[in-house]
Formats: C-alpha cells, sequence, structure tokens
C-alpha cells in the first residue's frame, strides 16, 4: 500500500513537470491572432482541406476561399489570414491558374494583408511529399510575410523553413499533422 502511494505520488510529480513542458515547448510565446480568419491555398494544393478540418476542430471563426484575390480582403471582414503552402501542378490545373498567376496572386494577397494590418499564420503541413521546385517556389515567396508559421516536421528537412523564418517570425515544427491544432490554437487571442 505504501509503495503503491509513493508510485502514484511520482507519476503525479512527473506529471506536473512535465504538463507546463507541452505548453512551453512552442516558439511562439504569446497569442496574436483575432477573429475572425480567412484560410487560403497558396499553391492550391489539398492540404488546405487538412487545415480546413483542423480549423473547424478548433472552433476558430473563418472563411475558406482557396482563390482569394487582394481586392477580396476589404469584403472579408477577416482579422488573420491563414495561408496553406504547398505546390500542386493538379490543384492549379484544376483552379485554372498557372503557376506564375499562382505567384503574383500570392504576393499581391500578401502585400494588402500587411497593407491591412492583418496577421498572417502560415501552414506547411504536407510533409516531405508536398516539397520539391514547385512548393519551393511559393514558400520563398510567402514565407517572409508571414507573423508566424507551422510547419510539420519532415517538410523541414532541409532547414528552409528555419532558415526563412530566422529569428524574426516564430516557427513552430510539430511531428505530424494531428499536432498542427495546439499551436495554431494557442497563436488566437480568446
Amino acid at each position: 500500500m505504501k509503495r503503491s502511494r509513493s508510485v502514484l505520488l511520482l507519476v503525479a510529480a512527473v506529471i506536473a513537470v512535465l504538463a507546463p513542458l507541452s505548453l512551453a515547448a512552442y516558439n511562439l510565446k504569446a497569442p496574436f491572432a483575432s477573429q475572425p480568419a480567412l484560410l487560403t491555398s497558396i499553391g492550391q494544393s489539398a492540404d488546405v482541406e487538412m487545415a480546413k478540418a483542423i480549423i473547424n476542430r478548433l472552433k476558430i471563426s473563418f472563411t475558406m476561399d482557396s482563390l482569394v484575390k487582394a481586392q477580396g480582403l476589404a469584403s472579408s471582414n477577416a482579422k488573420t489570414l491563414i495561408i496553406v503552402i504547398g505546390g500542386s501542378s493538379k490543384g492549379l490545373g484544376a483552379a485554372g491558374i498557372s503557376a506564375d498567376a499562382e505567384l503574383e496572386r500570392t504576393k499581391a494577397l500578401l502585400a494588402e494583408a500587411k497593407k491591412r494590418g492583418m496577421k498572417i499564420i502560415g501552414l506547411h503541413i504536407g510533409g516531405e511529399a508536398r516539397r520539391g521546385e514547385l512548393s519551393d517556389r511559393f514558400i520563398n515567396a510567402a514565407v517572409p510575410s508571414c507573423d508566424y508559421f507551422i510547419v510539420v516536421e519532415d517538410g523541414n528537412n532541409d532547414g528552409l523553413f528555419t532558415k526563412l523564418c530566422g529569428t524574426k517570425i516564430p516557427l513552430d515544427v510539430v511531428q505530424k499533422i494531428s499536432q498542427v491544432g495546439e499551436p495554431l490554437a494557442a497563436a488566437f487571442l480568446k
């Protein structure tokens, strides 16, 4: 009986010590983003649909427009822009847009969001499979405009996101897509 109580106390102590560490493990130190948010794709990959499911679970107020243009921000009422970066030639083809046109849309959209004082949260959740020349064009163009970035670990194997974020953009790396929700939710003011 005495031994099981000691083991129970030890387990409770370990949990008490480790619980705050999991929350403090993120590089983003305080919430900064306001609702509602506008979710869009940069590169037209299906990853935006996975992000939509995550954001729905978090109960963050948002709308989604995968092809929103800079001028569409005025009517959106969004305070935060969430961009999901991942190039897909199939997705671009289905949207009827070339990679060059998507890159121009991206640059204009991010410039307008900055001009409007919107916060920009970037996500790269497709991992290593969503990397390559096409995606990297969008990554290089979009990441420097973000206020915060979350990447799935194997999408950053070459350190590109670490390099682009540097010391100016908080970057959180999660091991898998299912872990994106916690740091994303922590970015929003209550």
